[in-house]
């Protein structure tokens, strides 16, 4: 029975309530029970609502919705929307952990469409569409979810896996096939974080900074990429001693991984190989199996003569793309060195 349907006083426990219990279900391994736990947690949710004034009436379709994971809108200023989502994502563990890899694609679908960006649901959707061989719409969430924090690496795993499917399956060819992947809004990289370690049990909402101090870390984040973009136009002008500097800048204010192979690039050409090859390891440490950053050490090493590390550099490279023409030529040269 659904809570506030009569019985014991465990029927009508809070949302919150009926969400940790599913937790420790999930923890001890019982997904069925946990997923019902989170259903009757979404249920007693949306009654709520229901019940605010202006809300919808009695043939209101939404629970009905969301009960079979379909994707659900969310009303405005809904003040429950990110604890629905976090409900869906834990019952999309479920379904994930079940081999329901239908289910948990619509659960995960409803989640993000509440709470876009989301990064549990990302990972536990791509991970359903890998199961369900759909690899190009795998391969989106794993990049979209890289977009949202670049040091998860379920998702590099999960980037690297779909790359090698997705070769096999499509050919050389295979990117000219994807979907859209979609741009991830400043807003929302800042906000997102994973846990590690943590059952989807540890779903509570993310903390969030003090407005003020959050307002600042946003502000600062769109005046990096705006001076990451300045860069990058001087770049495309043949100026990249001025894009240096740019790219400095920015990094000051957001650490980013594509600033720093960006600037790796300007130091090549100006044949600063040194700066170039500790500029790809500041990216490497934030991604490590980064084309970019990979093949520009390796080219800033074959410059300082360190042929060793530079086909080290190229041979790991190749693990992710095999078939990268600019990498095995380099690789060609580096062993006639």
């Amino acid at each position: 029975r659904l809570p506030g349907r009569g019985g014991s006083g465990a029927m009508a426990a809070s949302p919150g309530a009926l969400r940790r219990a599913g937790n420790e279900e999930f923890r001890r391994g019982q997904y069925g029970p946990a997923a019902e736990l989170y259903s009757r947690a979404l249920a007693q949710l949306e009654a709520a609502g229901r019940a605010r004034p202006g809300a919808g009436g009695r043939g209101d379709p939404s629970e009905s919705r969301l009960n079979r994971g379909s994707p659900l809108v969310p009303r405005a200023g809904d003040a429950t929307a990110e604890e629905r989502s976090v409900l869906l994502a834990n019952r999309a563990a479920c379904h994930l952990k079940d081999g329901a890899c239908s289910l948990c694609v619509a659960d995960c679908t409803s989640a993000l469409e509440l709470v876009p960006f989301g990064i549990k649901p990302l990972l536990r959707r791509a991970a359903a569409y890998e199961a369900l061989e759909r690899y190009s719409l795998a391969y989106v969430d794993y990049k979209t979810a890289l977009q949202v924090d670049c040091s998860v690496q379920a998702a590099h795993d999960g980037v690297n896996r779909m790359t090698k499917a997705l070769l096999e399956k499509d050919g050389v060819n295979w990117r000219q096939k994807l979907p859209p992947i979609p741009t991830v809004p400043v807003s929302a990289q800042t906000r997102w974080s994973i846990p590690s370690a943590q059952a989807p049990g540890a779903n509570a909402p993310p903390a969030t900074a003090p407005q003020g101090e959050r307002d600042q870390t946003v502000a600062g984040m769109e005046r990096a990429r705006m001076l990451k973009e300045e860069g990058n136009e001087l770049v495309k002008k043949g100026n990249h001693k001025k894009a240096v500097e740019k790219y400095t800048e920015s990094l000051k204010l957001n650490k980013e991984c594509a600033t720093y192979t960006n600037r790796a690039l300007c130091y090549l050409t100006l044949k600063q190989y040194k700066e170039a090859a500790q500029d790809c390891t500041e990216a490497l440490k934030l991604d490590p199996k980064n084309v970019k950053a990979l093949y520009r050490r390796a080219q800033a090493l074959k410059e300082l003569k360190d042929y060793k590390s530079s086909i080290a550099d190229i041979k790991s490279l190749l693990k992710t793309e095999p078939k990268n023409t600019a990498a095995l030529r380099l690789l060609q040269e580096l062993n006639r060195a």
